[in-house]
């Protein structure tokens, strides 16, 4: 039986090694954990690089290079993704992005760590109003 052709997305697809050569070009380098990913699971790289392209498009995005890194910045930050915060330091660093950019960034990530720690803690504040209002009657 022969092998059918390959389809034309088929075709253009890059290859894993390509795409991992492409995030080397432009971050400098590539996480760790991105590529254990290939050799575990060549697949992920595609998705990974699909979710960049719609998170961040190449052209006509609304935001500049600029601010994507900072946001990309804050987001590493206040979840605790390391090796995303240090290419995005990075990228920063090549970008040139000022260092007051860079700390209203970090202080507008402190404040979201803040506001979810405050917002998570909505039933302790139940609990301690009821026990205020309770002895308030008292």
């Amino acid at each position: 039986m022969p092998t059918p052709a390959p389809s034309a997305e088929t075709a253009q697809a890059p290859s894993a090694e390509h795409i991992l050569a492409q995030m080397r070009e432009t971050l400098g380098e590539v996480p760790a954990a991105i590529e254990k990913s290939v050799s575990a699971d060549p697949t992920l790289i595609f998705e990974h690089a699909r979710s960049k392209g719609y998170a961040m498009p190449p052209e006509g995005g609304a935001l500049s290079n600029e601010t994507r890194t900072l946001i990309y910045l804050a987001v590493a930050l206040a979840t605790s993704n390391h090796a995303c915060a240090q290419v995005m330091l990075k990228k920063a660093r090549t970008e040139d992005i000022s260092s007051q950019k860079l700390l209203e960034a970090f202080r507008i990530a402190r404040l979201a760590q803040a506001t979810a720690v405050l917002g998570n803690a909505e039933p302790l504040f139940d609990l301690v109003n009821e026990r205020n209002n309770g002895l308030a009657g008292r």
